[in-house]
């Protein structure tokens, strides 16, 4: 019996929550690399998209079996053919990926079949579909190359996906088409993918790799993994990089990331599979543990709406708990959400901060100053700083004070100074508790001299 620690366990499931909220019914498409089943990756890959299917969310699964193909046209004596990394499909090439395409749907529809009690597949009940969903053409010749029966999608049909995953089923595909005609194509995993996240306009793409994902330098194989880029960014390396041979290019994943992206799907992820649980610890943590490409910076600074109220209160309420900051009831927040700025990471809000004005002492407070522990010590506290002090500039005020018990050190780093409570403006001095007894900390804004 596995021991649970509630003082660990419990913050980390509430941590999580918000994310769950946030999945609920959204679609994430699932490309998997054949190089992850054939290093016996399969049951804890679908463990954990069973863990994503009882959470509401809506799958399509896409394997893919370059090393199963290899080993078949092996075993036959026959020579794997490939030209800039694209397979060169002749008839024993295409008998050897029919053959594999089938083993590998009957493995992966099997271990979703796995209810073992004391796993997490117990009492799960994941339907798997499949179908002939993908009409396919031929890459033709290319720099005076055959490719003979390696195709490229033509066309999804996302209509029928649709329907099936919105029944509550997963939808597993091969990379295999057919085309008007009947002819079959060998396909690739990546393009049948990606094509299917943008027929679907899925919320994920998500490529579970060989690749650990892209590293901010490419010279050193130990450097960090850059678990965010923006559109732009990976446009920009692909630029500078040669194009890709292989799977474990740089740039390999990450031209159908930037595709995918281009054509309208949210957000594309390039995940080690050899890392245990990497979807979840991808999905379900702030910054993830792959690299992630999105159109557009996921953090954004912004004035708070009324759809924030609900996030403002989640994370501000452990630091009323702990005493850190003076308890908001929600009528009180509702009232005052227009004077909030808030910091949102993928749909949930990880900083805010209050300006509350006093226009005839030409002052302002700042308040509920808050950041989310999982982003500590990443400079957001620094920029809702700098964005409360830019609205209170462009309101014409000399300064902003704020009221604390524990954090003035860091005001003071950035340019707060110390003053007796008898500074405050007459309406705050009212309602200031003596008995909490908060610092209160003034920055003069260096505003330009007025005409």
């Amino acid at each position: 019996m596995s021991l649970v620690f509630p003082h660990t366990f419990v913050p980390w499931f509430r941590s999580v929550a918000p994310y769950i909220h946030a999945y609920r019914g959204k679609t994430f498409v699932v490309g998997v690399a054949g190089e992850a089943i054939a290093a016996g990756k399969l049951n804890h890959i679908v463990q954990d998209l069973s863990i994503l299917h009882a959470m509401g969310l809506k799958l399509v699964l896409v394997h893919g079996f370059r090393p199963q193909v290899n080993e078949q046209l092996a075993t036959k004596g026959h020579v794997s053919k490939y030209h800039n990394g694209v397979r060169i499909t002749d008839g024993p090439a295409l008998d050897a990926a029919q053959e594999a395409a089938g083993q590998l749907r009957f493995e992966i529809e099997a271990a979703f079949s796995q209810g073992l009690p004391n796993t997490p597949m117990a009492n799960s009940t994941v339907r798997v579909v499949s179908g002939n969903f993908l009409t396919a053409r031929p890459v033709g010749i290319v720099d005076g190359v055959d490719f003979l029966h390696s195709g490229l999608v033509r066309r999804v049909d996302h209509k029928a996906i649709g329907r099936f995953i919105e029944s509550g089923a997963l939808v597993l595909l091969s990379p295999f088409g057919f085309s008007p005609t009947g002819e079959a194509f060998n396909l690739t995993m990546e393009d049948v993918a990606t094509a299917t996240a943008v027929a679907m306009q899925a919320d994920k793409l998500v490529f579970i790799t060989e690749m650990p994902g892209i590293r901010q330098n490419r010279e050193d194989p130990e450097s960090p993994i850059d678990t965010e880029l923006s559109l732009a960014e990976a446009k920009r390396l692909v630029m500078e990089l040669p194009p890709p041979r292989q799977p474990t290019d740089d740039t390999f994943y990450l031209r159908h990331c930037i595709k995918a992206c281009e054509g309208g799907v949210e957000r594309s992820h390039i995940l080690p599979f050899a890392m245990d649980g990497a979807l979840l610890l991808e999905v379900f943590q702030h910054d993830g543990v792959g690299t992630m490409v999105v159109d557009e910076r996921l953090e954004s600074l912004r004035e708070a709406t009324a759809d924030d109220v609900g996030g403002i209160l989640q994370l501000i309420e452990p630091f009323e708990r702990d005493g850190t900051m003076v308890r908001r009831e929600r009528t009180e927040l509702e009232r005052d959400i227009s004077s909030y700025t808030v910091i949102e990471h993928d749909g949930i809000i990880f900083g805010c901060a209050a300006l509350y004005v006093y226009p005839e002492a030409r002052t302002a407070e700042m308040a509920a100053l808050t950041v989310s522990p999982l982003s500590q010590g990443q400079g957001d506290g620094e920029r809702l700083l700098k964005r409360v002090e830019q609205r209170a500039r462009q309101m014409g005020l000399d300064s902003i004070f704020v009221l604390t018990t524990r954090t003035m050190h860091w005001f003071i780093k950035r340019g707060f100074a110390t003053v007796d409570a008898d500074w405050l403006p007459e309406d705050r001095k009212k309602k200031y508790n003596w008995d909490r007894r908060s610092q209160v900390l003034v920055k003069k804004l260096n505003l330009e001299r007025r005409a």
